[in-house]
């Protein structure tokens, strides 16, 4: 039989590379050492065989998945998978009574669901009472922020375990074992250079998925340009051309995920409104949750458009409220027009890099003491230590008087910078005559 006849046997049966390579065992896993280490939570709880219910919250292919089936395994509860991207509440509510009927016989049952962020209140709700009497125990797996996307009586019977990017020492692991221990390209020598296998790595991205799928569909390129031998050889080029196969570029699992999503900030935040709506779509098409985008917009209203377009931060709060309320298809249209509003908006990042730079002084500085005329003072005892003295009321001169309102020690603080851009202009403007030493030091 020829190596290509042996592929050909193979590909239609074998499961995708990434799983192929999914540990069964917690010390198959690599990476996520603060979660699974000696003495860890997940150690303890895999010792006393204990299980209480889990939200796993990290980026794409760090082992959320895997994490759920080993705990499931060690436990001996009976195992349940379902993705909120197509799971109603019918499919939960039949997951409920599974969990009822092992409860009356004395087993434990384990529910884990994949991107638990899409499911929305009523799907969540259903969810609780399970949690609550025992029935379910349930691992959620998302990559978003829980505290915005759970409810908050699911999240307070939920413990949030947080799962970091791979290293790329850890997809090194992962690529070496992948082609020593897979069963089918084991059978092979990959012939693949230091430098492109450093590239392979780098794309990834701390993403173990996406390293698997893009040497897997190397390896199929590669072994179907060769008619025999057990020598496979992967080129630079072959790595590029996989990273834009369709089924790798973008899908709802999460791969092309970030690169995406910056694709499409940069976009927006480059005045590009066309390039800006093509990634929005190709998101919404790839089964990406609207309101992740929605979020994203409102993000982008204050750090890139800023004071430029006051408008904007509503028009982005409005979308979000909007995409919430309608859903799609038809929230696509909403997303569009916030989309393209900001996009062709004036631009400013002062706002943003005024937070920056005091965040970035206040740690270097410390805490300083508010001056005694900043200070309130409800009592005597406080009047008498002066607090309040010396402060003028604005409004008593027309809205503004010159007054110190920093540390005295703090005069050189970074100071908000607006740009010469839309509305903060006239903001610079004004500024500049309220505190021209802040703007010409000279002065």
């Amino acid at each position: 039989m020829t190596d290509n006849n042996l592929f050909s046997q193979n590909k239609n049966t074998l499961p995708p590379l990434a799983v192929r390579m999914r540990p069964s065992r917690i010390s198959g896993l690599v990476g996520q050492g603060h979660l699974t280490g000696e003495d860890s939570i997940l150690d303890r709880l895999l010792r006393s065989r204990e299980i209480f219910s889990l939200i796993l919250w990290g980026p794409p292919g760090t082992g959320k998945t895997t994490l759920a089936r080993i705990i499931a395994e060690a436990t001996e509860a009976d195992f349940f998978e379902i993705s909120a991207v197509t799971a109603g509440v019918k499919d939960v509510r039949e997951m409920i009574r599974k969990g009822e009927n092992n409860l009356s016989l004395g087993r434990k049952t384990l529910l884990f669901i994949d991107e638990i962020h899409r499911f929305n209140k009523a799907q969540q709700d259903a969810l609780l009472h399970a949690v609550e009497n025992g029935s379910l125990v349930l691992i959620g797996a998302t990559t978003e922020n829980p505290s915005f996307e759970v409810i908050s009586p699911l999240l307070s019977r939920m413990r949030i375990l947080r799962l970091n990017p791979l290293s790329d020492i850890d997809l090194k692991a992962l690529f070496e074992q992948a082609l020593t221990e897979d069963i089918l390209l084991s059978k092979f020598h990959i012939d693949l250079k230091e430098k492109d296998i450093d590239f392979l790595i780098r794309t990834a991205g701390g993403d173990a998925r996406k390293m698997f799928n893009t040497l897997e569909i190397c390896f199929k390129m590669s072994l179907s340009r060769q008619k025999s031998g057990k020598v496979i050889t992967i080129s630079r080029s072959d790595i590029e051309t996989a990273l834009q196969e369709k089924n790798l570029l973008y899908d709802k699992t999460g791969d092309y995920h970030y690169d995406t999503i910056s694709a499409f900030i940069k976009s927006v935040r480059g005045s590009d409104p066309d390039a800006a709506v093509y990634w929005m779509t190709v998101m919404l098409e790839g089964g990406e949750d609207p309101l992740f985008i929605a979020r994203r917009l409102i993000i982008l209203a204050s750090e890139d458009v800023g004071n430029a377009e006051p408008t904007a931060l509503n028009m982005a709060v409005s979308g979000f409220q909007a995409v919430h309320a309608v859903g799609m298809p038809e929230a696509a249209i909403i997303l569009a027009q916030v989309t393209t509003f900001l996009a062709s908006a004036p631009k400013s990042n002062a706002a943003y890099l005024s937070l920056k730079h005091s965040q970035d002084f206040i740690r270097d500085t410390g805490f300083q003491n508010v001056p005694l005329h900043l200070r309130n003072a409800p009592t005597s005892m406080m009047k008498e230590m002066k607090y309040g003295e010396g402060y003028h009321y604005p409004h008593d001169t027309g809205g503004f008087i010159k007054q110190n309102y920093l540390p005295e020690q703090h005069a050189g603080l970074p100071v908000y910078n607006p740009v010469e851009n839309g509305y903060e202009k006239y903001i610079r403007q004004r500024l500049k005559h309220l505190w021209p030493e802040r703007f010409d030091p000279k002065s």
